[in-house]
């Protein structure tokens, strides 16, 4: 069993920048894959960030060049920067991780992940 614990969320304007945290209670180079999703009010949730091994990375189109996934293992702590925010930003945003993945390239599916955390919002005003 993996907790994960979200932090760092809050309001900002557009343009802004917020850094969101999440504790994990195990070393986050235990874990397969990690990753940011996010989901708004009627909307499905939505993968943003993931990160495997530490260094490879992936994103959703509508925030690459934008928002930087990373890991601390020392701390067991993955960050989601978050810069350039947009209004189609706001929403509640998820830690995941999952214990086992066979792809080199760390999914952005839901199905993908096994422990979620409780989210943190996010809200983006223009």
């Amino acid at each position: 069993q993996v907790q994960l614990v979200e932090s760092g969320g809050g309001s900002v304007q557009t343009g802004g920048s917020l850094r969101l945290s999440c504790a994990a209670s195990r070393y986050t180079n235990t874990l397969r894959y990690m990753a940011w999703f996010r989901q708004a009010p009627g909307k499905e949730r939505e993968g943003v960030a993931a990160i495997t091994d530490g260094v490879v990375t992936n994103y959703a189109d509508s925030v690459r060049g934008r928002f930087t996934i990373s890991s601390d293992n020392a701390k067991s702590t993955l960050y989601l920067q978050m810069n350039s925010l947009k209004p189609e930003d706001t929403a509640l945003y998820y830690c995941a991780a999952s214990p086992a993945g066979l792809g080199w390239r760390p999914p952005l599916h839901h199905s993908d992940y096994t422990y979620w955390g409780q989210g943190t919002q996010v809200t983006v005003s223009s």
